[in-house]
């Protein structure tokens, strides 16, 4: 990872987030004005996007992956005295607005937004059309995976920031990630970023590919199928997209739990799954994710395996199997099954990745199908954050889920007047 990237995060920590209906400045970080006189202040308060959102236990990478890993028991607690990741695996009512992991889940994806929209608000500051489109897509990035984090774990979040703010449904606050994309997409495609911006952020990012890929991935969760269908078709799937890690700005996953045995670590290399639906014997993901060859490591694998250990921003995986299954629920079946089959028949990809299973050969009806694909989803994208969405989505067996929606955390209830009730589970 470039230096860059940790010295200039500082730039982009200047709010200081206690809830929705507040912001104050911290008095030892620049101030919004500081920042956003010029270009080099825009282009430093971006490249700082990466740290905040995926750097540390309280980020929302190391978050959602636990919380949702948790929730859909593809995650087991190691240690009881881990109190909120070992209440987030009981679930139910064991899961207050008090708790730390969806507490700093909610509080850094709102941070992440509200530093983007700075980015964004001011972006003609960047005479340079090709350093304006790179701040864009840069920013509309991580604004996106914000809101994505936010629509996929609550049933309601403000998209803006105010006093008192009113809440907005999933559904809108998903549609505003998609808004966000399409609108860098547009600016990409007129002016490439230039060498000039890419150079000077953590370039680990494939700005047009993933802008196209979160389109996809948040389309699906809407119901936009065609939308969605379109964005991954443009998808490069030899294409790499990541967060960087380095030996400060560490894997947040590895540093915090698959580093040890105290923490957590993957329920079983079954991952969690039913009889039903648990891996085909020889399925080369489950080596890919899990380990038993040394009883005292954590089981945990795949993209954890370091504290330099890249994490994918999006996997080729995902992006094949979100065709699969909108072309099954649009009822073209033999289509779906060969998109299937591509992540099924692969013995690797760009990240690694291959089941080196033989085709599909279970029943073609579309139930059978999708459910095949739920159970690829389950193991190619293991531990990616997405299965609690996923679970709902192909609604599932409630048993399979501890809970649906996560309550709103109590300091936004306490400054904010409009939070909406508790889903009652």
């Amino acid at each position: 990872m470039k230096k860059i990237f940790i010295y200039t995060s500082l730039l982009a920590g200047f709010l200081f987030f206690t809830s929705c209906n507040n912001e104050y400045l911290n008095p030892s970080s620049a101030t919004e004005g500081q920042v956003v006189t010029d270009v080099n202040g825009l282009t430093a308060m971006a490249n700082g996007l990466q740290y905040r959102y995926s750097v540390g236990g309280a980020g929302v990478v190391y978050s959602m992956i636990s919380a949702s890993g948790l929730t859909t028991k593809e995650l087991l607690v190691l240690n009881a005295g881990n109190t909120d990741l070992d209440l987030l695996g009981k679930g139910s009512g064991n899961v207050q607005g008090n708790n730390a992991i969806i507490t700093n889940l909610w509080a850094q994806s709102h941070l992440s937004k509200s530093t983007a929209d700075i980015i964004l608000k001011n972006v003609d500051i960047a005479t340079d059309p090709a350093v304006k489109s790179g701040l864009i897509a840069y920013a509309s990035i991580f604004k996106a995976l914000s809101l994505g984090a936010l629509g996929q774990f609550w049933q309601q979040a403000p998209i803006g920031t105010a006093t008192n703010i009113a809440f907005n449904t999933r559904e809108e606050v998903l549609k505003e990630a998609v808004k966000t994309l399409e609108t860098a997409a547009a600016a990409v495609a007129a002016t490439a970023p230039s060498t000039d911006f890419t150079t000077r952020v953590v370039n680990s990012v494939d700005m047009p590919n993933t802008i196209q890929a979160l389109i996809a991935r948040y389309s699906l969760m809407l119901g936009d199928y065609d939308k969605a269908l379109a964005a991954a078709n443009k998808v490069d799937l030899t294409k790499k997209s990541a967060f960087n890690f380095d030996d400060v700005s560490q894997n947040p996953v590895f540093f915090s739990s698959f580093g040890n045995r105290n923490v957590t670590e993957p329920i079983s290399t079954a991952l969690g799954l039913p009889d039903a639906l648990k891996p085909e014997t020889g399925d080369k993901r489950v080596n890919f994710y899990t380990q038993t060859a040394v009883p005292a490591k954590n089981l945990g694998t795949g993209f954890f395996t370091s504290n330099t250990a890249q994490i994918p921003v999006y996997l080729p995986g995902e992006i094949t199997l979100i065709k699969a299954e909108i072309l099954a629920r649009k009822g073209t079946l033999d289509t779906a099954i060969a998109e299937l089959d591509k992540v099924r028949t692969k013995t690797t990809d760009v990240w690694g990745i291959g089941a080196g299973l033989p085709a599909y050969s279970g029943a073609t009806d579309a139930t059978s199908v999708l459910t095949e694909i739920y159970r690829n989803r389950c193991i190619e994208l293991f531990m990616s954050g997405l299965k609690l969405d996923d679970s709902r989505r192909f609604s599932r067996p409630a048993a399979e889920r501890n809970r649906d929606w996560y309550p709103y955390p109590t300091n936004e209830r306490q400054n904010n007047t409009s939070t909406p009730a508790d889903p009652a589970n």
